[in-house]
């Protein structure tokens, strides 16, 4: 999240509370939910892929100055950029101040770019080249603005939570789906020297209490070690290994512990046993204490204010200086703060040519204040109207074309006739009444829904609505853009209803129809009465098709199985390009290729109760993540309950078939555990003597801006270094180094975990009368009895999206297998384990989960279904 006027307000009123102390110690709590210390912090360095970014970095580092190094590790406080956050600077070393921006989904509050779809619609086209291809195209659009780390992509949340309120941002409700789309949206945004910011580091599952305020602390999100790594860590682990340059904590708890100052988590997890190399940030505002978040493994605060923004304080910043003159901070662990902020800005080459932000976050008028938080602020030209959306558009629509998913089409009602009778009803198929871009963040559900709201939003360049692209094709088609049905309305046996209804959600500073970004009034269910409508519809006309734009799962009970519902789609966030990627789909100039990128149930109290929405008044609220591995689809298939639309359904208007697949073994895992991880190479090293105190005294004749975050001291000399004895240290901290983690040595974990042990080959054919893509999804079953183990009875592990095929065409897929595919983790000897003999795995190719076409039995055969 960055910084808006709306989320500052919202801190005023209350409404959001924020933090004013970090959290008691850990070791007091004896409840089970507990996070163990992890001290001291891993240098970065070591990974011989960043070793001439670090090199470059280590001689720029080795001559800073304590303020110059402060300065990088500190935003400069709220509304005191262009961006949602910016670092101070060291300009003579070329390093300006750094531009942190949203969105995930395009540059957010600018002008002149693209409004992608967001991560769920990309996740259902199961298209690893458009999920590529749009990361490259965020990254064009954030250097051409200069944005050096754009905030994204989410992988979490992780849709634990049907009704939480951000899931929308990320790719799907499985770990492997998550992984592939944020790792190839990582590989594409940093081909173009723009920072990829993977978020949110961890279990931030919902909206409501994930901050911290003066009566109750953020929720703590409780989870045991084999979940944690099976199932959230896994698409970060998938980042890592992708080179993602920063990764950002989370608002909550994990465990009992902060996630901006979870030793664990940071130092012992994502730095050591992930081998991260690149920089920590913190959400905005998350940081809750200074040294604290240090000793962590924290390297960047964003914005830079402390518990209360826009005031001049921060818990770094000045304040960091202090930490360092006075020795409560070691030398070393700033040290490698800055260098690894600094590397990163070598590795993406930002240190050759990389704009300048030319665009304000905080108003479009050519001019304006500089610093718009201060009191008195310099004003000047602050847009420069960039206009950086190329051909982007071809993308984006293809994305929200390929990633319509057809759930029913009895009697191939579509593709429907340009000349049919058609009779148009819903808001959801018009505009904004109020204007394009009226609602700040996308705020408000009003017209076609085309992303959710809150921070991973960007403003609409333009919107071409369902209505306007069906006029555009229909001459004859009428519409009735309300809520209400018309009451005077007698259609004749010939026309066609295409009824429109949503369902939106997202981030918790806006609230929406009293939904407070999770969906609490709406629940499951239609926003507006859309399922009146869609009944209404159905009572006077013999042929109706729904189109239904959601952030998420969506009931859709009453009234799926009404005899007049011919057809339903679900068209996702479509972002800027709603109107015409539908009428595609429409009238048949594609055929849909999406799938369920989650589960679609009967109804609510299908999911577990785990995972529904906490709320209480006071008091930190503890999130026990009791069900484990078992969310979406896994959860279904072990209380063998069947969804109304199970994961990665997804109908064509042509058919295909499999062939019976065939496996190969590609590397013969020998052992239950990897082989020995490699030892971690050098790191940078520097002089850990404390640096003259007058390196951070305020410079002569220097004009200070008020509530900008500087790293000076007013009387820098009186700060003495202090025992380390005198200072409450965390509970647990050391500085002694812990042992490498054996399920380390690589970016992502050890580098073994990622040899192919398996191929499995399936040629698919379109059996049908029109041309189609098809998706192969593979899903491992692995064999509980050997492991010793509960398991998932299907786990996605791979996909593979043909080309468009014709009648009778064919293409040969083929899916790669990793080690850790097959693994489970061994909370015992903390390393991932293959079953013993490796005998008992298989593995399954289909259409979905719910239309399997065939199995290879590792150690046995293969099948057809």
């Amino acid at each position: 999240m960055g910084a808006n006027l709306p989320l500052y307000l919202a801190l005023l009123a209350g409404i959001i509370p924020w933090s004013t102390a970090s959290s008691p110690p850990l070791n007091t709590r004896d409840d089970g939910a507990f996070s163990p210390p992890y001290y001291p912090a891993p240098n970065g360095g070591w990974l011989s892929d960043w070793a001439s970014a670090y090199e470059k970095a280590q001689k720029v580092v080795s001559n800073m100055t304590l303020a110059e190094k402060v300065n990088l590790t500190t935003g400069t406080g709220m509304f005191m950029g262009p961006c949602a956050g910016q670092t101070g600077s060291a300009l003579r070393f070329g390093i300006p101040n750094l531009c942190l921006h949203d969105s995930p989904l395009g540059i957010r509050n600018s002008d002149h770019n693209t409004a992608f779809p967001p991560g769920v619609t990309v996740g259902a086209t199961f298209d690893k080249e458009l999920m590529y291809q749009r990361g490259v195209e965020l990254g064009e659009e954030a250097r051409g603005k200069g944005v050096n780390v754009l905030l994204g992509p989410v992988v979490g949340p992780t849709f634990r939570k049907p009704r939480g309120g951000r899931g929308w941002e990320g790719f799907g409700a499985d770990p492997s789906l998550q992984a592939i789309g944020g790792a190839l949206t990582i590989q594409g945004m940093q081909s173009t020297g723009a920072i990829a910011c993977l978020k949110h580091f961890i279990g931030n599952e919902q909206e409501m209490h994930r901050m911290s305020s003066v009566i109750t602390q953020g929720y703590s999100s409780n989870i045991d070690d084999r979940t944690l790594h099976e199932l959230y860590l896994w698409p970060f682990a998938e980042g890592v290994r992708a080179g993602t340059g920063s990764v950002m904590m989370a608002y909550n708890d994990v465990n009992r512990s902060a996630c901006s100052q979870n030793s664990m988590l940071i130092n012992g997890i994502l730095k050591d046993e992930l081998g991260f190399q690149g920089f920590v940030v913190t959400d905005w505002l998350a940081q809750i204490g200074g040294v604290s978040s240090a000793l962590a493994g924290l390297d960047m605060s964003m914005p830079g204010d402390g518990s209360i923004p826009l005031l001049g304080d921060s818990y770094w910043g000045s304040e960091l200086s202090r930490s360092i003159l006075n020795g409560t901070v070691p030398v070393e662990r700033l040290n490698d703060m800055v260098t690894r902020i600094v590397a990163t800005w070598y590795q993406m080459g930002q240190d050759e040519d990389y704009p300048l932000p030319n665009f304000s976050s905080n108003t479009l008028d050519e001019t304006g204040p500089l610093y718009p938080g201060a009191l008195f602020s310099p004003s000047g030209v602050v847009n420069q109207y960039v206009n950086v959306q190329g051909n982007h558009n071809i993308t984006a629509h293809a994305i929200a074309r390929d990633a319509i998913t057809l759930l029913k089409n009895e009697n191939n009602t579509l593709p429907l006739s340009t000349t049919d009778s058609l009779k148009i009803f819903g808001t959801d198929a018009g505009p904004n009444s109020n204007g394009l871009n009226s609602c700040t963040d996308q705020g408000c559900d009003n017209g076609v829904l085309t992303m959710g709201w809150g921070s991973g939003t960007s403003r609409l360049p333009y919107l071409v609505t369902p209505q306007q692209a069906i006029a555009n094709l229909s001459s004859s088609a009428e519409f009735y853009i309300t809520d209400s049905f018309p009451s005077n309305l007698n259609p004749n046996a010939s026309d066609i209803a295409l009824v429109f209804i949503n369902a939106d959600s997202g981030e918790n500073y806006i609230t929406v129809e009293n939904n407070p970004g999770d969906r609490t009034t709406a629940d499951l269910y239609a926003w507006h009465n859309g399922d009146d409508l869609v009944k209404a519809a159905a009572d006077v006309f013999s042929t109706v098709i729904v189109i239904v734009h959601t952030v998420g799962p969506i009931l859709l009970e009453n009234w799926i199985d009404l005899d007049p519902v011919k057809a339903v789609l679900i068209a996702h966030l479509p972002g800027q390009e709603a109107g015409y990627s539908l009428t595609d789909i429409l009238f048949g100039s594609s055929s849909p290729s999406g799938h369920l990128p989650y589960t679609i149930p009967y109804k609510e109290s299908d999911y577990p109760s785990s995972v529904g929405l906490l709320d209480q008044a006071f008091g930190q609220i503890q999130d026990d993540f009791t069900e484990g591995l078992y969310i979406d689809y896994r959860h279904f298939l072990k209380a063998n309950i069947t969804p109304r639309y199970p994961f990665g359904h997804g109908l064509s208007y042509t058919t295909f078939t499999y062939s019976t697949p065939s496996l190969t073994t590609v590397t013969d895992l020998d052992t239950a555990y990897p082989p020995a991880r490699p030892s971690k190479g050098p790191t940078p090293s520097y002089s850990t003597a404390i640096p003259n105190p007058s390196e951070v005294a305020w410079p002569s004749s220097f004009s200070r801006i008020w509530r900008y975050l500087y790293p000076y001291l007013d009387n820098p000399q009186s700060v003495t270094n202090s025992s380390s004895s005198s200072y409450p240290y965390p509970s647990g901290y050391s500085t002694t180094p812990k042992p490498a983690p054996r399920a380390g040595g690589g970016a992502g974990g050890n580098p073994a975990l990622w040899d192919v042990a398996f191929a499995v080959d399936v040629t698919i054919t379109n059996s049908g009368n029109v041309s189609g893509r098809a998706v192969a999804q593979l899903y491992v079953e692995l064999p509980t009895d050997t492991l010793g183990v509960d398991a998932p009875s299907r786990q996605l592990r791979q996909f593979e999206k043909t080309g468009i095929l014709e009648p009778g065409e064919s293409q040969t897929v083929v899916l790669n297998v990793t080690r850790k595919d097959v693994s489970i983790w061994d909370v015992e000897v903390q390393d991932w384990r293959v079953p013993v003999g490796r005998e008992g795995v298989r593995f399954w190719v289909g259409e979905s989960l719910g239309d399997l076409r065939g199995s290879c039995l590792v150690g046995g055969g293969c099948e057809g279904v």
